[in-house]
């Protein structure tokens, strides 16, 4: 299985051959609730780590979404239009937002493991 890193705003990348795969955490779509719409960015978009790369919208509210790492936008998850409840269903998985071409691979130290997001998450408590 490869590594997933996380971020403190709960968003995830999985990254292979250098391409990061992004989304938010099931610790995320739980506090949003049922998610109703996903705007995502368009390919070939430039984004930089920590600035707004999407959009969640959910019952309760409407969430930004970070870029976790920089690089250029390769492909989106267009069955999230018709479908964004598969970010509740299936956050790490079918739920993904986007993938990037990763511009510097070194920006993955500075995000957490599985272990460091989990006591990051029971510190919140």
């Amino acid at each position: 299985m490869l590594p997933v890193r996380f971020t403190r705003e709960h968003e995830w990348v999985r990254v292979e051959d250098g391409v990061g795969t992004i989304g938010i955490t099931d610790f995320a779509q739980g506090q949003l609730g049922d998610v109703v719409f996903v705007e995502l960015p368009a390919i070939d978009t430039e984004i930089a780590r920590g600035v707004q790369a999407a959009v969640v919208e959910s019952v309760k509210a409407a969430s930004e979404v970070y870029a976790p790492v920089s690089g250029t936008v390769i492909a989106i998850n267009d069955s999230l239009a018709d479908e964004p409840g598969q970010v509740n269903g299936d956050p790490q998985g079918a739920g993904w937002f986007f993938k990037v071409r990763l511009s510097d691979p070194s920006e993955l130290d500075g995000l957490m493991d599985q272990a460091a997001y989990e006591a990051f998450l029971r510190s919140l408590d």
